[in-house]
């Protein structure tokens, strides 16, 4: 499994587990020279947070990229050169774009001159946290209905143990093609963690599960164009359910952490101080810190989408549903706990303006796939929040620049001091932000104050 350890908390044995998990090895250079596992040409169905990274990534490592997105607004946006990216993307983007390597589409059939076809679309919940499968089930219809013999088709969106066997092996079946031989169908999760450079995609292995072993080698060649380590899983099934597990695992992490604050705020303890010294232990412990509650596109949903299954076979998860259960509830403390900061130097919600910021991922992921109400600083200053407090006034202002806070001190004069709370989830809004607010409600500087 190379040098690369499992990130699990088995007391140090993980090295007697490795002999589990199987990497891919790519074949050797074909007769002649070349690269065996080099595929000339992938189409990326779907360009939002996690398709235009991968696009991007196989920039200069394929040939043509053909990137289709149903959304001309977002193609533009795309063709423009401004879609929120990091700066290397930014930067690689344009040169892709300046190349000619990267053709943009609305068109669906254009799969069609494809070698591979990556399918990156939302697998967003509804309102009652029910999957809402409309954009992935629209995806792989259209894929299975234009793909060709020869082509191998993965699925990365986070679904159900079952999707793609359901939504592309099936349907493929149906028009004559032999999966395994005719086309090689796959799912491989996706593994991008938006704006953090720390995590940059050439590192982070990737797991792949076909529906044969051929498919499952077919996926790994294409994958391994984006990553240097792909391990092959047993089935599709397989894959699906570990991006569940990952999500799902975050999910309960971040939600004991909420709670441990909770419980650490009744015993006047600091329960960011408590988290490092818990994770010096080299064994035994993986620890989340407390915040305002859990936002993006993954981990307020993709939970869901397991409870979902089991609940269509008679079956429960109990400790996962008091996780999403605490984890709804959570932008609820946020509002409550603002009142006890103002509260402890005798002020009052009543009249007091809150300020929220923090929100540009938000607004950033909103843009591409997922809504700004799986924000928790969105939810937080929701009208909802602080209905009990009627005489408060909540104001998200998404647009600050990091690299800049002084823009904090400046966008609304009128909170004065003794008469406003500023939520920010990061550290450097919230120290400008105390330059005119009497109270910092902060998720990273002020985390062991509000959340104690």
């Amino acid at each position: 499994m190379s040098q690369r350890s499992l990130s699990l908390a088995v007391n140090g044995r993980e090295y007697q587990l490795t002999s589990r998990l199987k990497l891919y090895q790519a074949p050797g250079p074909p007769p002649g020279g070349g690269d065996g596992a080099v595929t000339s040409s992938v189409a990326i169905v779907g360009l939002g947070y996690v398709g235009l990274p991968t696009a991007i990534a196989l920039h200069g490592r394929c040939e043509r990229i053909i990137g289709i997105d149903l959304s001309q607004q977002r193609l533009a946006q795309i063709a423009a050169g401004s879609a929120d990216l990091t700066g290397p993307d930014q930067v690689e983007l344009g040169a892709a774009l300046a190349d000619g390597s990267l053709e943009l589409t609305a068109d669906p059939t254009a799969v069609k001159a494809a070698d591979a076809v990556i399918i990156c679309v939302p697998t967003p919940v509804d309102g009652q946290y029910v999957p809402d499968l409309a954009a992935l089930r629209g995806a792989c219809a259209s894929v299975a209905a234009h793909a060709r013999p020869g082509q191998t088709v993965i699925l990365t969106s986070t679904t159900y143990a079952g999707t793609t066997r359901e939504l592309l092996a099936e349907p493929l079946r149906r028009r004559g093609l032999r999966v395994g031989t005719d086309v090689f169908v796959a799912f491989c999760p996706e593994r991008i963690d938006p704006g953090n450079l720390d995590h940059l995609q050439r590192e982070t292995p990737r797991v792949v599960g076909g529906i044969t072993p051929a498919c499952t080698e077919r996926a790994a060649a294409v994958i391994g164009q984006l990553t240097d380590a792909v391990y092959l899983l047993s089935s599709p099934e397989a894959a699906e359910a570990t991006k569940l597990y990952e999500n799902i695992f975050r999910a309960v992490s971040l939600a004991l952490a909420n709670e441990f604050a909770d419980a650490c705020g009744a015993l006047n303890l600091d329960p960011v101080e408590i988290t490092l010294a818990a994770g010096t232990k080299p064994y035994g412990f993986l620890g989340a810190l407390p915040g305002p509650g859990v936002g993006g596109h993954c981990i307020p949903c993709d939970p869901h989408y397991l409870l979902w299954q089991l609940s269509k076979q008679g079956q429960r998860s109990p400790l996962i549903e008091q996780t999403m259960k605490s984890i709804s509830e959570r932008p609820s403390r946020v509002a409550e706990r603002a009142a006890e900061v103002l509260a402890a130097q005798g002020r009052t919600l009543t009249g007091a303006a809150v300020i929220v910021v923090g929100l540009h991922a938000g607004i950033w992921l909103g843009s591409l796939c997922c809504r700004h109400a799986n924000t928790p600083v969105a939810k937080a200053a929701g009208v909802s929040r602080f209905r009990a407090f009627p005489t408060a006034r909540a104001s998200i202002h998404p647009r600050i620049v990091p690299n800049s806070p002084c823009k904090v001190a400046s966008i609304s004069p009128r909170f004065g001091p003794g008469r406003s709370v500023i939520f920010s989830t990061s550290a450097r809004i919230a120290s400008a932000a105390s330059l005119r607010s009497s109270v910092v409600l902060s998720a990273s500087v002020s985390r062991s104050t509000f959340f104690r």
